[in-house]
């Protein structure tokens, strides 16, 4: 037990280890409260007094919910050395964190936004005051909960900082070698002289290899041995690394360096996040100090990033489910440019839909009013056009090779191995079944819609209908009294129009015939039948992510075992028995989750994958078929409709002839009718017209009637009782 005035650790219970201080976990003896009590080692006493002061004074200036707080200086009892007592992180470090097997191939994105905010923030509060940290690192950001359940990150560890600001340089050294700037990692890691100095900048460079590895669970720059190992190798990467480049790996001894310009697959990010973060990464991961970005420009692109909200966006064709990361003040042209980026679906092509309705946004809508979103219920996007089935993406990793040997180490460091694949099986296998469950739910609104344009081209058809035959019908009986009853000369054009008029009730009798071809396909056992959705591909009821985390449970339970078997170094002969038999298990449990991931999760997405494809292809040309039937129904009304306007300008022309004055009637019934009989046979006729005048009035009072009728029709019923209209 040590002590200061107010405050007592046990040696026993360490936090930390450094160069020149340990960290313990101590209490406040009044209230009891934990502590972290940073006590200096004898090595620390070896640096100049103004050294060993400054981490004090640094502290003394920071106060920032992202860096941790620094509460008391004070004297160890009995030797009368300073003490730091400061806030108390109970979750570790980010370093432990990634250390977790559930984060072997990354943070999750949600954790990742979290982790490069604070430290952001922290940064920046630095940078505030004229701080340089020079060891940034995972292991230098503490977890902690927050009192709304989730993470909170702070910067710790300010031993090697000390105040420069932006335009002052230095020469000293700090830093781990992994995160260090390739200027320092010369002088302190192959201890080259040069006469080099360093700005503030050398942060980012650490900032960009501890987001890499957040993002990652890896390290961007890695010889085959590993850095530790090949430290020449390890220049040669981050000093010869390409411009826009984040990562640089060796796979095999003496191999080339395989350099990237994106993160891996395998990472947790979304292709949205990735899109803005990787250019981050490529401009702060630059050894030339005239290509990086200054903290300006840094601060200014990463809040911008942080401050954008998240629109779930799943296209149904390709399969792909995105997030749009995008400002409120943002309108619906913005949005539809950045679907656009991640979907290649043009903003013109992008049709909305949401909660199986239709989305249509305003281009001048601001993303605040956006619906909300999630993964489970984003907004659906689909197009006319045909689209390629992209699906999920994802790498198909092999569960590590265990060795045949009893070693722990190499056991213990295979169970890390082994866990960290069955979580990403584990993942993976949740992601594909919601692409599915998306997809099922998508075809089937789709399918709604596609009912809906069907009823509305019939619905317009039957416009089309009403108005061809009641042109049909004027023509006839116009023909009709005018040629035996009026003796009025008839135009040519009128006959044309007469004949054109049957022509286009041809053209309808097809355009009918078509469209009951359409409804044949719709209705159930027609082309677009949507019954396979139901049994193909993989589904909750399956219960295969949760067989995989059973399997996941024992396999930990393993991993866990492994570990602490490492730290004991050496086993009593049961115990090494036991950890024979846990090896075999261990063996066994991962084959199962191989094989329920490849066999039942990824073979049958793979063949639902394919069944959508066909249907995608069956479902384009439907939609096209319909819409090239709309488009005749459309042309057909301007065709009657041209034909309806010349018939009531003819008739305009003949009323004057068909009412003339009495003595213009006197001279054409003397003219044309020589018979005493004739009078008698022109009221007959008169009458007859009057009869059919009021018979075509009556006629147009019905259709309107029909057309108010149909129209007040649901688009179900529509659909349902096509037949009948």
């Amino acid at each position: 037990m040590q002590s200061t005035a107010n405050y007592l650790w046990m040696l026993s219970d360490i936090l930390g280890q450094g160069a020149t201080a340990n960290v313990f976990r101590g209490r406040n003896k009044k209230t009891g409260d934990l502590y972290a009590v940073k006590v200096f080692n004898s090595l620390s006493f070896l640096r100049p007094a103004d050294v060993q002061t400054r981490e004090f004074e640094v502290l003394k200036k920071l106060n920032h919910k992202n860096i941790v707080k620094l509460f008391a200086i004070e004297e160890e009892m009995s030797s009368r050395h300073k003490v730091l007592v400061m806030e108390y992180c109970p979750c570790a470090s980010l370093y432990s964190v990634l250390e977790e097997p559930a984060n072997a191939f990354g943070l999750p994105e949600s954790e990742f936004i979290i982790v490069s905010r604070d430290v952001v923030a922290g940064m920046n509060h630095l940078r505030e005051n004229g701080i340089i940290h020079r060891d940034i690192k995972p292991g230098n950001i503490m977890r902690m909960i927050g009192e709304d359940g989730q993470s909170v990150y702070k910067l710790t560890d300010f031993g090697a900082a000390r105040e420069l600001e932006d335009d002052e340089q230095f020469v000293s050294l700090y830093g781990t070698e992994e995160y260090l700037h390739p200027d320092m990692y010369e002088r302190a890691v192959l201890r080259k002289e040069h006469q080099k100095k360093y700005g503030a900048t050398v942060d980012l460079w650490s900032i960009g290899v501890t987001f890499y590895h957040a993002a990652t669970g890896s390290l961007p720059f890695r010889p085959f041995e590993g850095p530790r190992r090949n430290k020449e190798v390890m220049y040669k990467i981050i000093t010869g690394k390409p411009s826009g480049a984040i990562s640089g790996v060796q796979r095999a001894e003496n191999g080339p360096i395989e350099w990237s310009r994106e993160l891996p697959i395998t990472c947790n990010l979304s292709i949205g996040l990735q899109s803005l973060f990787t250019p981050v990464l490529a401009n702060i991961l630059e050894a030339d100090q005239e290509k990086c970005w200054g903290f300006e420009q840094f601060f200014a692109v990463t809040n911008d990033i942080f401050h954008r909200v998240v629109i779930h966006v799943f296209s149904v064709q390709q399969m792909t489910l995105h997030k749009i990361y995008i400002n409120t003040y943002d309108k619906a042209a913005e949005f539809h440019d950045l679907v656009y980026k991640q979907t290649k679906i043009p903003a013109q092509n992008q049709e909305l839909l949401f909660e199986g309705r239709r989305l249509v946004l305003d281009p001048v809508r601001l993303v605040q009013h956006f619906p909300n979103t999630t993964e489970e219920n984003p907004i659906i996007i689909m197009t006319r056009e045909m689209v390629s089935v992209i699906g999920l993406r994802y790498e198909e990793l092999l569960i590590p090779k265990t060795h045949p040997h009893y070693d722990l180490d190499i056991d213990a460091n295979m169970a890390k191995a082994v866990t960290g694949v069955a979580c990403y099986y584990c993942r993976i296998a949740a992601s594909l079944l919601l692409v599915q469950e998306l997809t099922r739910k998508g075809i089937r609104w789709l399918i709604e819609i596609i009912k809906e344009e069907y009823n509305d081209t019939v619905h317009k058809n039957t416009e089309v209908t009403l108005k061809l035959n009641f042109c049909n019908r004027t023509t006839d009986k116009d023909l009709k009294i005018y040629e035996q009853f009026m003796q009025i000369n008839v135009e040519p054009d009128v006959y044309v129009i007469h004949s054109k008029l049957n022509n286009l009730s041809s053209s309808q009798d097809e355009l009918k015939s078509s469209l009951q071809e359409t409804k044949n396909k719709l209705s159930p056992g027609g082309l677009l039948l949507d019954t396979w959705i139901s049994t193909e591909g993989t589904h909750a009821a399956d219960r295969n992510v949760e067989k995989l985390q059973v399997l996941l449970s024992w396999i930990t339970e393993i991993c866990l075992q492994f570990k602490k078997d490492k730290a004991q170094r050496r086993l009593p002969y049961n115990e090494e028995q036991i950890h024979k038999f846990d090896k075999q298990k261990l063996c066994i449990h991962a084959t199962k989750a191989y094989s329920l991931f490849k066999d039942e999760c990824v073979g049958k997405y793979e063949a639902f994958r394919s069944k959508v494809l066909d249907w995608m292809r069956k479902m384009i040309h439907v939609r096209k078929s319909l819409l090239s039937l709309t488009n005749q129904c459309f042309d057909l009304e301007e065709e009657v409709t041209k034909c309806q306007h010349y018939i009531n300008q003819y008739q305009e022309k003949i009323s004057p002839k068909m009412f003339a004055t009495p003595s213009g009637i006197k001279s054409t019934v003397n003219t044309i009718y020589s018979s005493p009989n004739t009078l008698v046979e022109m009221t007959l006729g008169m009458k007859k017209l009057k009869e059919e005048m009021e018979g075509v009035v009556k006629d147009l009072e019905e259709n309107n009637h029909i057309l108010e009728r149909f129209g007040a029709l649901t688009i179900d019923g529509g659909f349902q009782n096509v037949d009948c209209i």
